[in-house]
């Protein structure tokens, strides 16, 4: 999967549902995911509601560049838009970090709003790549739509064979997200 491939995959795309983006940049891949960023001079109508439109250009494009490059799995791929997928992404870690404050203080886990499968793993790789939460650990429970992550301390106090429920988030912020 070629940087050239992707924009001009991309580029088609957006043309065919007459999108004026003014620039397309293909970062290199890290960890595994390739990011996109696009500058638009009418960015909410790309993003449409809640993310729904750019959600649906991304997995298009992932599946174009699936089956042109003839993958066994679609590529991990990022679109963002003039920055909203980055605020979103820089608010789920402010948010970990909060509740990162709550678990140290009071010693119990805590349970973020479920969230997509791509904010969770923002998560899991904000926390075991900061040397500030290198105290805290966390987990996925749930299914689905319900998924959501624990954040707990690693060396928790009662980690015997009793399963502690965790203190669900009321109002944590995360309820918006819109991936």
């Amino acid at each position: 999967m070629t940087a050239p491939a992707i924009q001009e995959s991309l580029q088609q795309l957006l043309q065919f549902f007459d999108f004026k983006i003014d620039k397309i940049v293909v970062h290199e891949p890290k960890d595994n995911m390739t990011r996109v960023e696009m500058f638009s001079p009418e960015a909410s109508r790309v993003i449409g509601w809640h993310g729904e439109t750019l959600n649906s250009i991304q997995h298009l494009l992932k599946s174009i560049i699936r089956t042109a490059e003839k993958l066994e799995r679609s590529p991990f791929i990022v679109l963002d838009i003039d920055g909203y997928r980055r605020t979103q992404e820089e608010k789920v870690c402010r948010i970990a970090d909060q509740k990162a404050d709550f678990v140290r203080r009071t010693g119990n886990r805590i349970a973020l709003s479920p969230m997509s499968a791509y904010f969770r793993r923002i998560v899991h790789l904000y926390v075991a790549g900061n040397s500030a939460l290198q105290d805290l650990t966390t987990e996925s429970i749930g299914e689905g739509e319900y998924r959501q992550i624990i954040l707990r301390l690693k060396d928790e106090k009662n980690s015997g064979s009793e399963e502690l429920s965790p203190v669900i988030a009321g109002d944590d912020g995360l309820e918006n997200l819109d991936i």
